[in-house]
């Protein structure tokens, strides 16, 4: 049936977007510390940017305390500087093994801009899943048009689309709720 194919990959698409937003909203950064909050930065490390993840190991050892332990530790200098140029606002204090930084507490009004942030995220994310339901709907016309589907088959695939849209829309909402739960918790 050539419509299960449309079907099964606008399935596939919605899955990616939703997967791509629970990884942007994991770099927002909430009271409490997440090696996630550094995944953005990149290392000059033996003449390339590497992710911060792959010159050490990532620790959590208290809720507002990271602790990055380099693999080489001549590295820690410039693993320093780029938390320091990225836009994170940290501060990392090297004591020659380990870098250690203090995740400071949220003011009311920060957290309230982060939730901002996070719903135009979420609204951005739901406008690319309706974009492939668009996307779907489309492949079906054409092959209605062709005569390679029946009408009723296609307004079938549609219902189908539609129900997807819907349960992807709903998981975008459940983790946006999630996120702005976890942003305005002290």
């Amino acid at each position: 049936m050539p419509t299960q194919e449309i079907l099964d990959e606008m399935t596939l698409e919605m899955e990616e977007v939703c997967e791509k937003f629970k990884n942007e909203i994991a770099k927002v950064r909430t009271g409490r510390a997440t090696p996630g909050l550094l995944d953005s930065v990149r290392v000059d490390a033996y003449g390339a940017k590497t992710p911060i993840n792959q010159v050490g190991t990532i620790t959590v050892p208290e809720s507002r305390l990271l602790q990055i332990q380099a693999w080489d530790t001549s590295l820690l200098g410039a693993i320093e500087k780029a938390i320091l140029k990225s836009d994170l606002g940290l501060t990392p204090m090297n004591d020659g093994k380990v870098i250690r930084i203090n995740i400071p507490a949220l003011t009311e009004e920060r957290r309230r801009e982060l939730v901002r942030q996070i719903k135009k995220t979420a609204e951005e994310f739901r406008v690319r899943i309706r974009n492939v339901r668009r996307d779907a709907n489309e492949a079906l016309k054409k092959k209605k048009n062709a005569k390679e589907i029946s009408e009723d088959d296609m307004f079938r695939a549609q219902e189908e689309t539609q129900k997807a849209t819907d349960r992807f829309i709903k998981e975008i909402d459940r983790m946006l709720a999630e996120k702005e739960k976890e942003v305005m918790e002290v």
